[in-house]
């Protein structure tokens, strides 16, 4: 028997869709319970505490995470618009080449080296900062909260800016994007990417700081995800790490099972494509629990003996 957690992005975006009467019903009679902590957290246990995301994707990228203090440094664009910047897209979003990397790679080398931490791209879409186990960084903003923001809110001490204060050099590290800016902004390569209809590099994205965990614990024997970084701790964790597939298998492996389904927007889809076929597997015996993970926290439960809860109102919305 296996257990299955999906991983959901905040009901909210499910707005006013509804769910069909067999999956409300089901709704109904689950147990509903609010979780602690982050979803990442709720999936593994890292010591140290944290979610040093560069130093993981580097050792499944690179196998060299151990020794350094690494800071992911992805190829991003940025839009301006009358109120500043946003940033519009980021890493795989780019679908950058190994020929763009190395056009890039060469105009960037001389900045971060004086600045005392090289970069390098082993993959097109992680690019990385080397720094010593003892470096101490200020807090960044992960590509995911940033996307579609305005760029000022989610920079290195952009909190602090009103009192005129600084967080661990956090002054600099702002100073060292916008000079990549400029390099970026005036490579050659970016003026050929714009003529074939592609996105530039005009910008990077700094995320993920930290070195690589002692200790990494998932709490299920497969992760299924297209996020490199739940990827990387599953591997570290010694799961096994899957591509997600575009629908839910017919049967499921004899081991707990963890689906990352965050980027879904279509309910409909949702519940065809994965709500229901689980649960006919639970009504079947396949599985023994069914939990559903959103991001805000919120949580649901079902179990085959729910079905005797027939009392119990159907929940047509998510969102409720």
């Amino acid at each position: 028997m296996a257990r299955a957690r999906l991983l959901l992005p905040d009901p909210g975006r499910f707005g006013g869709q509804r769910l069909g009467e067999a999956v409300a019903r089901a709704f109904g009679r689950a147990d509903l319970i609010q979780f602690d902590g982050s979803q990442h957290t709720r999936i593994f246990d890292v010591l140290p505490r944290g979610w040093p995301a560069a130093a993981a994707t580097r050792q499944m990228d690179a196998g060299d995470g151990a020794g350094a203090t690494w800071l992911r440094a992805d190829p991003a664009h940025v839009q301006p618009d009358i109120n500043g910047a946003r940033l519009l897209a980021h890493g795989s979003g780019l679908h950058l080449t190994a020929q763009d990397v190395a056009a890039f790679m060469p105009a960037l080398r001389p900045l971060f080296g004086d600045f005392g931490c090289p970069i390098d791209a082993p993959t097109p879409s992680r690019w990385y900062l080397r720094l010593p186990m003892q470096a101490r960084l200020p807090a960044f903003s992960s590509p995911e909260e940033a996307l579609g923001d305005e760029l000022f809110d989610h920079l290195p001490g952009s909190h602090l800016s009103e009192s005129g204060g600084d967080d661990r050099g956090a002054r600099r590290w702002r100073a060292l994007l916008s000079e990549a800016q400029v390099v970026l902004h005036n490579h050659p390569r970016n003026g050929e990417r714009a003529a074939a209809g592609l996105a530039t590099v005009n910008s990077l994205w700094f995320w993920g700081g930290g070195v690589l965990p002692d200790h990494v614990h998932c709490i299920a024997g497969i992760v299924c995800s297209d996020d490199d970084s739940l990827a990387a701790f599953a591997r570290l964790a010694g799961a096994e790490a899957q591509p997600l597939p575009a629908r839910c298998p017919d049967g499921l492996a004899d081991r707990d099972i963890v689906i990352d389904l965050r980027d879904s927007r279509d309910l409909a889809v949702l519940q065809r494509d994965w709500l229901e076929p689980l649960l006919e597997q639970l009504a079947a015996g396949g599985l023994d629990e069914l939990v559903l993970d959103a991001v805000d926290g919120r949580g649901f439960v079902f179990r085959r003996r729910q079905r005797l809860r027939f009392w119990r109102r159907p929940r047509p919305r998510l969102a409720e």
